[in-house]
């Protein structure tokens, strides 16, 4: 009798398939074939079928070629024996059993990991068996999925390089083809400093002078935080220690950004917050708007609006020609008549005649509420108006006086 394999390594519940050939004389006629496990000589083994801890476990095939084989199903580490083909013929001396058989090993896969590592260290993982399995191809999981092909897979090894918090988590392998039957998870545990570390505020909402007002910072720190130190931004020292920070009775002086620093065995990381105080009074308009509801702050809005709108009406009533619109011009021109100098008009040295005041009265007026399109321009309206000297014959007498010229008034509207 030859066996494929003297020795099989099967995982704990697979399936395991025992192969053999076997050759007997001619005139003999082979009475019955069977297994039996742990021959001991000058005893006669039972068949295995027959056997309670293999009860429906067992199954026999041979063929005309005279190949056997054993399937077991669902291998146990009690299963781990030496199994032997038996073969009995129509005379009772002659049987033969193939010794040595074939030695059954049964292995769990287990996952050898570090235990923990320091973020930014590599890590190596080993699926370990007690028994060399025939080319097995091993699979990773991590928290129960596949890991991708970006992880290095060696042999039975798992490297991790640069290992970061995200490599944390439970880790287990299987063969390829028994899938279903994995190893045990083993966790890895990364140390790291702490991430994610915010400040929340109690109460929430706006924060008004003369109240209570405490932070608390939290963080996902491995190892946990075991220091939380507050500052406040621009300060030299700390303002506060622990977990909470409570500020009594907040004036407008607490006002700024503060942060409190969170520390672990691995390092420090921050978290900020920025407090804003606002003042009694602005806070007490709003705390009587919001408890009368939308409709009372929708009124308050209206009375201010119509206020405004009532003092703008009041100022422009007022005003007067200084306004820019409809701006009119009036222009005066003073001319006269030089006269003619007599002898007795130099000899007497009278002095040359002042000019007379004329006034020109300006009075601009717009039509209210009459809007001017841009794309007009503004009519411009303008008055001329020219003053003539009336002054005697200078021919006919030398010594009367120029008369007093008439005031003319020029009035515009």
């Amino acid at each position: 009798m030859n066996y494929i394999q003297q020795e099989i390594c099967a995982l704990n519940g697979s399936t395991v398939f025992m192969n053999g050939t076997f050759t007997h004389p001619e005139h003999l006629t082979v009475n019955k074939s069977f297994w039996v496990i742990d021959p001991v000589k000058g005893v006669d083994s039972p068949d295995l079928s027959t056997v309670s801890s293999f009860s429906g476990r067992v199954e026999y095939l041979v063929d005309k070629k005279k190949n056997f084989a054993l399937k077991l199903r669902n291998v146990m580490k009690k299963d781990e024996h030496e199994y032997c083909f038996r073969v009995t013929t129509t005379l009772e001396t002659d049987k033969w059993i193939g010794r040595p058989g074939i030695k059954l090993r049964v292995t769990d896969l287990h996952v050898e990991s570090p235990g923990e590592v320091t973020e930014g260290e590599s890590a190596v993982l080993t699926c370990k068996t007690t028994c060399s399995l025939t080319d097995p191809t091993f699979i990773w999981y991590k928290d129960g999925r596949p890991l991708t092909t970006e992880m290095i897979q060696k042999n039975q090894q798992l490297h991790l390089q640069t290992v970061s918090s995200e490599d944390a988590g439970s880790y287990s392998c299987a063969v390829r083809g028994s899938e279903h039957l994995p190893s045990t998870a083993q966790t890895l545990r990364v140390r790291h400093p702490p991430k994610s570390v915010s400040v929340s505020i109690s109460p929430s909402g706006g924060i008004v002078e003369g109240s209570s007002v405490t932070l608390t910072c939290s963080s996902d720190g491995d190892p946990p935080v075991e220091n939380y130190t507050w500052f406040k931004e621009g300060g030299d020292s700390p303002v506060g220690s622990g977990q909470s920070f409570s500020i009594i009775s907040i004036t407008a002086d607490h006002t700024g950004l503060y942060y409190c620093e969170a520390q672990n065995a691995v390092g420090v990381q921050n978290g900020y917050v920025m407090i804003g105080v606002q003042n009694q009074i602005r806070s007490a308009v709003w705390i009587t708007v919001g408890g009368g509801g939308g409709v009372l702050l929708l009124l308050f809005i209206l009375i201010l609006i119509f206020i405004s709108r009532m003092k703008k009406r009041d100022a422009g009533s007022d005003q007067d020609g200084s306004d820019q619109d409809d701006v009119q011009y009036a222009t005066v021109t003073h001319s006269r008549s030089r006269p003619v100098e007599t002898a007795g008009d130099a000899s007497s040295g009278a002095p040359d005649h002042d000019d007379d005041v004329q006034y020109a009265t300006v009075r601009t007026g717009r039509k209210p509420d009459v809007v001017i399109r841009s794309d007009q321009q503004e009519e411009l309206q303008y008055a001329s108006v020219t003053f003539h000297h009336r002054h005697a014959d200078a021919a006919a007498t030398g010594s009367q006086k120029v008369d007093e010229a008439s005031v003319i008034y020029d009035r515009i509207k």
